[in-house]
């Protein structure tokens, strides 16, 4: 099983989180899960996931301020980061991935799709074809 993807979800709305976490598991994923910025950095560091899924409006810090503080630390610079946020206008996407996150997901997550979101987020990183 330690062969399987490991996803960090970076959530602080415990349905959202759920979901994400059953959604993932059920695929194959292993998850690891963090309620603040801060924890997740941490996680981060310390058990270097394939990709993070980072909410960007966290009760401690924004996803954007957490996506610098990651890509500040060597161990975690070449980690994905994929915004999963609510912010859903017409420029919210570009913006997001202008600022250095890797992909962009809306809320509420297509139940259907979700799983392979993060598949293509995964194959980029291993220079496969999504």
């Amino acid at each position: 099983m330690t062969g399987e993807p490991l996803v960090l979800i970076v959530e602080d709305n415990p349905r959202n989180l759920k979901l994400a976490r059953d959604l993932l598991d059920y695929a194959g994923y292993r998850t690891l899960t963090a309620t603040t910025a801060e924890d997740g950095i941490e996680l981060a560091r310390s058990h270097r996931p394939d990709v993070v899924l980072m909410d960007v409006q966290l009760p401690d810090m924004d996803g954007v301020s957490a996506l610098g503080r990651l890509r500040a630390e060597a161990a975690c610079a070449a980690v994905p980061v994929v915004a999963v946020t609510a912010f859903a206008m017409k420029d919210d996407a570009a913006r997001f991935l202008a600022v250095g996150f890797d992909a962009y997901i809306e809320k509420p997550v297509d139940v259907r799709a979700f799983p392979a979101q993060i598949a293509a987020v995964l194959a980029r990183r291993h220079g496969a074809r999504a």
